[in-house]
């Protein structure tokens, strides 16, 4: 009697061994796992939803001839959707502006957005960012003919800047550093704001000195002057906190890996 009691407690120990290590398999291991909802929405929808600048170059901008949309930004964003998805191609690119990129965000029109957005801690408050992937500070594009050298020359001037971006603060800020007085009209895109500037409804453009680059042309100069460092992060809604690690996860293994210097050069951007 004691044998068979023996051997039916040691059978019952190495089932319960098994079963432990099964379970410790399924707990560490991707075997049982499931997706997080926001990635799981991601995956049965089967594209990933993605705000980026479609007037700005080099960053995210479409071709009028071609109506394709391509860029750095564009470049991340299918990185990402190649992680989640296995496919770089499933992505569904809406243009955003500064205004409209956070709502678009808000009410889940979009899952993601890389569109030159500035991290700042009043933002942070609101959306989930991304480690920054470009660092970049505000300028100001001028006509070549006004022969200002700098902001100091532009007392008494009116500046161009988008909506909802930071370049009115920063300019502000550094106009009364230097005891100046400057007005601004804001505008929606910033093809509006070049047109003003080439008009003379403004006297100068301002934002991140990388965008302006896309609207330099033979009769204008961006000036030396640069303000408030600028760090982009890809911006998710608070609460999509699985899809903010995987794109936070994406972004560094890129900077690690190189892939995001190579893709600044690539866009001529450094």
């Amino acid at each position: 009697m004691k044998k068979k009691l023996v051997a039916a407690l040691s059978l019952l120990l190495v089932i319960g061994l098994l079963s432990g290590c099964g379970a410790a398999q399924t707990k560490s291991g991707d075997t049982g796992s499931k997706d997080a909802p926001d990635i799981k929405a991601i995956k049965d929808r089967g594209v990933l939803k993605v705000g980026v600048k479609v007037d700005v170059p080099n960053f995210g901008y479409k071709d009028p001839k071609t109506n394709k949309i391509d860029g750095f930004e564009v470049d991340l964003a299918k990185a990402i959707a190649k992680k989640i998805l296995g496919n770089a191609e499933k992505v569904d690119l809406q243009a955003v502006t500064a205004k409209t990129r956070g709502p678009l965000l808000d009410s889940g029109e979009v899952d993601i957005v890389a569109a030159t957005f500035t991290i700042n801690e009043e933002r942070k408050k609101s959306y989930n960012f991304s480690d920054p992937y470009y660092t970049d500070s505000v300028g100001l594009l001028v006509k070549k003919a006004a022969g200002y050298t700098g902001l100091k020359d532009l007392n008494g001037k009116t500046i161009g800047v988008a909506q909802s971006s930071t370049s009115k603060k920063a300019i502000k800020e550094a106009a009364d550093k230097l005891g100046i007085k400057v007005s601004f009209l804001e505008f929606n895109t910033y093809p509006e704001i070049k047109a003003a500037l080439d008009s003379g409804r403004v006297d100068a453009f301002s934002v991140d000195k990388s965008i302006l680059s896309g609207y330099l042309d033979a009769s204008t100069v961006i000036l030396p002057d640069s303000f408030s460092p600028q760090e982009y992060g890809i911006a998710s809604k608070k609460g999509n906190d699985a899809l903010a690690k995987l794109v936070n996860d994406t972004v560094n293994e890129m900077k690690k890996s190189g892939e995001i210097d190579n893709l600044i050069k690539k866009w001529s951007l450094k």
